[in-house]
């Protein structure tokens, strides 16, 4: 029965993606604002839906964090309506002849942008990932197959009922958007191996999901990132500047992966920026710090980190912090424990700030600003299917252009090869 409700799915997919390759940008846009205005208009029942999830999530002991991520708000809802406008004003990328080049017989060869197909999007406890999902995939011209968490099972239920009926409305092939409604983890196994239908696997959450999806699917997946991300506050920083990012990258949203997991800090400034910083994020932020033996030093109600800890992506208020001798040790430091996600230093050195950014591995490097910004909405996506740290096909943010590839178009005139 699993087998046959996810097959059927993806077969319904496949059918309507060859459909929906050939719409016109009009359609499509057309589609994401009418269906972004069922969103607000409608938010209520996603409010009342998402408020069952949330209930189950606290009898089951989820975490603060991971219940921030599940949680649905009217100004939540909204913010999501807008990010399906902003695509909808967006370039349209299917189409977009890349490159065109002459060959010396008088032969024209050309890339241009096209759809993938079917895209499979597996992720938890987010329902605000099915409308970005949604909105990027079709303005693509992309079927997309969707299998949240069983956190967000009445969440996701409601909000893809809402916005699918929306688009059929709107001229989207019936099929084109499609939930696998049951939460038994069958269906995930089934999915991984629908090389007949799908075209490729986005895998968003955590480590053990991701690395459940890339180490058994037979389709191709694009690896979104673990973020264990860092913020370096060199000797040559503005200590106030470094204050309030390390504060924003660590506590303005916990729960989601491009949150601050480790603070490292020059030792000539450790002394008068630590104590302080550290004292904020407790006593007004709730932080718990686990820091090396350096800072236990320096602040000695801190709890000792171990080498466990410089490994963690905590998705919490926990963060690791460490004293460095200089910017080598704090790129080495990254090099050995980050996850190529987001790195950031604070400096007022622009070699500095030039040789972090040239010499860190990561699909984003910042320069005095906050790790929270690794962010489709951000970087003027509109929105963002997630974050890849590989670095093959995407890396960072992927919005549009990241979710077509392209084909080899030629124009002859009667050439025939010799």
């Amino acid at each position: 029965m699993i087998r046959g409700e996810v097959t059927g799915k993806a077969a319904q997919a496949k059918q309507a993606a060859r459909l929906l390759g050939s719409l016109s940008t009009a359609v499509k846009n057309q589609a994401l604002l009418v269906m972004a205005e069922e969103l607000i208009d409608r938010a209520d029942e996603i409010v009342a839906a998402n408020k069952i999830d949330m209930t189950k999530g606290r009898e089951k002991g989820l975490s603060a964090a991971l219940l921030d991520r599940l949680l649905l708000t009217e100004n939540r809802i909204n913010e999501m309506a807008a990010g399906l406008k902003e695509i909808a004003m967006l370039p349209d990328p299917v189409g977009e002849v890349i490159s065109m080049w002459n060959r010396p017989n008088g032969m024209q060869v050309g890339k241009m942008r096209v759809p993938v197909g079917v895209i499979g999007i597996i992720y938890e406890a987010r329902p605000n990932v099915t409308v970005d999902a949604v909105g990027l995939c079709l303005k693509t011209g992309n079927a997309v197959i969707l299998r949240g968490g069983s956190e967000a099972i009445n969440s996701n239920k409601a909000i893809t009922g809402i916005i699918s009926k929306a688009a059929v409305r709107a001229g989207i092939p019936e099929g084109a958007i499609g939930l696998i409604e049951t939460t038994d983890r069958e269906a995930v196994d089934i999915l991984l191996k629908l090389n007949e239908y799908i075209d490729i696997l986005i895998p968003r959450g955590g480590s053990g999901l991701i690395q459940t999806v890339v180490k058994n699917a037979t389709v191709p997946v694009i690896e979104t990132g673990v973020g264990n991300c860092h913020v370096y506050v060199d000797n040559q920083a503005d200590l106030q500047m470094a204050k309030n990012i390390v504060i924003n990258s660590k506590t303005q949203r916990p729960g989601v992966c491009n949150a601050m997991e480790t603070l490292l800090v020059h030792q000539d400034v450790a002394e008068n920026l630590l104590p302080d910083l550290l004292e904020t994020l407790k006593q007004e932020y709730g932080v718990e710090i686990r820091g090396c033996s350096a800072v236990k030093e320096l602040v000695n109600w801190v709890n000792e980190a171990n080498e466990e800890d410089f490994y963690t992506e905590y998705l919490d208020l926990i963060m690791a912090v460490k004293i460095v001798p200089g910017i080598e040790a704090a790129m080495d430091h990254i090099y050995k424990y980050g996850t190529r996600h987001t790195e950031a230093i604070v400096t007022t050195n622009y070699n500095k700030a030039r040789r972090f950014v040239q010499e860190v591995d990561a699909a984003a490097v910042n320069v005095n600003a906050s790790t929270r910004f690794t962010d489709g909405f951000q970087y003027g996506f509109g929105a963002e299917i997630g974050i890849s740290t590989q670095k093959l096909h995407a890396r960072g943010p992927m919005g549009l252009t990241e979710l077509t590839t392209y084909k080899f178009i030629v124009y002859g005139d009667g050439h025939i090869r010799k």
